[in-house]
């Protein structure tokens, strides 16, 4: 198994262990984020000029040591022809919150989005009678979820949910469904999501705009329109919402003050 030795947590007590792993028994799971080879290669020349000094942390699994946090470390240490690579081995459960974590520190919203999507998923193979609600320590916002099911299961991979992200993240929320339920209900938010891209596109084209973010700005107008500039609570339900919307931006015009207010 290697060099190691066992320690605990000083705040939780969890059981930990320190170990010298083989890169070759590491293994990346799918629900890390893409590699930014441009990291990679800053991570490699300060490996090589001071060592791997920051341990990634790792689950034991019947297939080999699980990466939860440190892909891009491991990345630099192959590029630098290292063998081994010193981990913290940290129990099953703990492995979820890190993955919020890392979440949150995704660069945008579509990589949220994916990472939110593969937390569905792999609960869901797990206990499809689990309610999504118990999803919400290890997901932001809950609107990730939906625009995952977006990218991955409608397969629009382009698109612009920067556009839609303020009204989302008033009107979606965690479900109080099991996961196998959840999921069909996110595949209709989904759904419903893309006919209103389609609309916000023609306004857009309709406009003559040239920049993608005033993309936002129409969505905004729409919603202000409908429920006023100081709305504290919509009372709406999601598909209300978005109904509502795609009857609104096909009229919208925009104005200097709407651009800038972005």
């Amino acid at each position: 198994m290697g060099e190691f030795f066992s320690f605990k947590e000083p705040v939780k007590g969890s059981e930990l262990r320190f170990q010298i792993i083989p890169v070759s028994k590491i293994i990346i799971p799918s629900i890390e984020r893409e590699i930014s080879p441009a990291h990679v290669k800053k991570l490699a020349g300060s490996i090589e000029k001071v060592g791997f000094l920051d341990p990634i942390l790792v689950i034991e699994t019947d297939r080999g040591y699980e990466v939860v946090n440190g892909q891009h470390r491991l990345e630099a240490a192959k590029m630098v022809g290292a063998e081994e690579v010193p981990a913290i081995v940290i129990p099953p459960h703990i492995r979820d919150y890190i993955i919020s974590l890392n979440v949150e520190k995704a660069p945008n919203l579509r990589d949220k989005a994916h990472q939110a999507y593969e937390i569905f998923s792999y609960y869901l193979e797990r206990d499809p009678r689990m309610e999504e609600v118990r999803l919400e320590p290890m997901v932001e916002e809950p609107y990730y979820l939906t625009v995952g099911f977006v990218l991955e299961e409608l397969g629009d991979e382009r698109f612009p949910g920067y556009a839609f992200e303020r009204v989302l993240r008033r009107v979606d929320g965690f479900l109080s469904l099991p996961l196998e339920e959840a999921g069909e209900e996110r595949r209709k938010r989904a759904e419903v999501l893309l006919d209103l891209k389609d609309v916000l596109n023609r306004r857009y084209e309709e406009l003559k705009l040239t920049n993608a973010i005033l993309k936002e700005a129409i969505v905004s107008k729409a919603f202000q329109s409908i429920y006023g500039k100081r709305v504290k609570k919509v009372e709406d339900d999601f598909f209300s919402v978005i109904s509502k919307l795609k009857e609104e931006i096909p009229g919208v015009e925009l104005t200097r003050e709407d651009t800038l207010s972005l």
